[in-house]
């Protein structure tokens, strides 16, 4: 046997943990003796959500499409590919950064576009703007914000940022023009254009309650601030030839549709704003769909990378690669467009495998479904090169503004940080379909 003494001669120099990495989360937790001030439980984090904000409120961020089928596939999705994890693998310290257009990230995690924030928190997208900031996450600033192009962008300050584009009618080509010159000149790197939204899906849970922000305002301020479409919107009232006796008519008639003296109240309190609005929807939910061509105009107006929004199918993604835009976003929209769809991670899986897709250029981003950090590395082993987060940081929002949104955003860093070492992987681009155990029913 050998001793104590004579067995210092084994001793080997070794890394050390990263006591910056974001996995040292989990440290700084058991160290301060306390618990965290919101729960690291994703589940936790809606519950929490759910009981700060008015049910209508909450039911816009959490309602889906229809019986919600696809939204539940989206989740359930990812219990059919498990995670093969390898051992005696230095992880010690771990890569987790990416480059996607020649700029590099420090994660592969992306705060996806979601609007009308300044209904689950008063600070709205510019506190997920400066928590981006803080955490080192880019956040794609959606056209249906509550804050206007500019002032999310001061919000972020020196972060990362992407805009994306509810693209406007074919009609309204200055408007889309107008908002992307505004978005370049306020530091948005990237453009993502969603593809699903042109016609609103059918939302029971906020069709029960008649419950639509944008019809009194809310998410409309990038439009409402728009120089473009201002200039239509007055136009349109010049050219109105209506007498006063018409148009206090047509008042009269939606101030009778609540059914209420509250809610006649709060219609002639808010017309002009309401008018504004349904001008702002007509424009960019017209119900009016775009085409392939039409990406050859977009092209000329947005000097940079272009990314498409809402890619669920392998013939999409070669039209993507043969119109030359630069990546897409494997997404559903979490569900809320197509109710009975397949699950983006199975639309991802396809997509990945195709030679066509491998062979291109063609950066893959996926979206929908996202809960915690082995999502995301399942998302990356199948063959995206980043994700989007969406609903578990607007519950962070509503839980406490900026500090939830951070405290989500470092939680689904560390855990994904922590289970790549778990997994025996030192860096997210060792990870591929290889590290995956996939199920019947699966798509590969």
């Amino acid at each position: 046997m050998t001793s104590d003494a004579d067995a210092k001669q084994f001793n080997q120099a070794d890394v050390e943990p990263d006591p910056s990495s974001y996995s040292s989360l989990q440290r700084e937790i058991y160290q301060s003796l306390r618990p965290p001030p919101f729960s690291t439980k994703p589940s936790e984090w809606e519950a929490l959500a759910r009981s700060k904000v008015p049910p209508a409120n909450y039911g816009y961020v959490q309602g889906s499409a229809g019986s919600a089928l696809t939204a539940r596939a989206n989740v359930e999705a990812f219990n059919r590919y498990r995670l093969r994890p390898r051992f005696l693998v230095n992880a010690t310290r771990r890569d987790i950064s990416i480059e996607l257009f020649g700029t590099k990230y420090q994660s592969p995690l992306l705060v996806a576009p979601i609007g009308v924030q300044s209904i689950m928190h008063p600070d709205a997208e510019e506190a997920t703007a400066r928590a981006c900031r803080n955490t080192g996450v880019p956040m794609i600033l959606s056209t249906a914000a509550t804050r206007t192009i500019e002032e999310v962008a001061e919000a972020n300050s020196d972060g990362s940022r992407w805009f994306q584009l509810y693209w406007p009618k074919p009609q309204c080509e200055e408007i889309t023009a107008s908002l992307l010159t505004r978005a370049k000149n306020s530091g948005y790197e990237v453009l993502v254009v969603t593809l699903d939204t042109f016609n609103m899906g059918w939302r029971p849970t906020d069709l029960d309650s008649s419950y639509l922000p944008f019809a009194w305002g809310l998410g409309c301020q990038i439009g409402f601030s728009d120089p473009a479409f201002s200039r239509l919107f007055d136009d349109m009232q010049n050219e109105d030839t209506r007498g006063f006796g018409q148009k206090l008519a047509e008042l009269w008639s939606v101030m009778r549709r609540p059914g209420t003296v509250y809610g006649a109240a709060q219609v002639l309190y808010n017309a002009r704003v309401m008018q504004k609005s349904k001008a702002w929807i007509d424009a960019v939910h017209s119900g009016t769909y775009r085409e392939w061509e039409h990406l050859e105009t977009l092209k000329k107006m947005w000097h940079g990378p272009i990314v498409l929004k809402g890619i669920q199918s392998v013939e999409d993604a070669h039209l993507a690669i043969d119109y030359g835009v630069d990546g897409i976003i494997v997404s559903n929209h979490g569900g809320r467009q197509l109710d009975g769809a397949m699950a983006s991670l199975d639309a991802l899986a396809l997509i990945a495998a195709d030679e066509k897709v491998k062979s291109s250029k063609l950066t893959l981003i996926f979206d929908s479904g996202i809960r915690g950090g082995s999502d995301i590395l399942k998302a990356l082993a199948l063959g995206a090169k980043a994700v989007c987060v969406g609903r578990p940081y607007i519950y962070g929002l509503a839980m406490g503004g900026q500090m939830g949104v951070e405290h989500v955003l470092k939680c689904l860093l560390a855990e994904t940080d922590n289970m790549l070492g778990n997994c025996g992987k030192k860096s997210i681009h060792d990870l591929s379909k290889d590290d995956l155990q996939i199920l019947l029913h699966a798509k590969l």
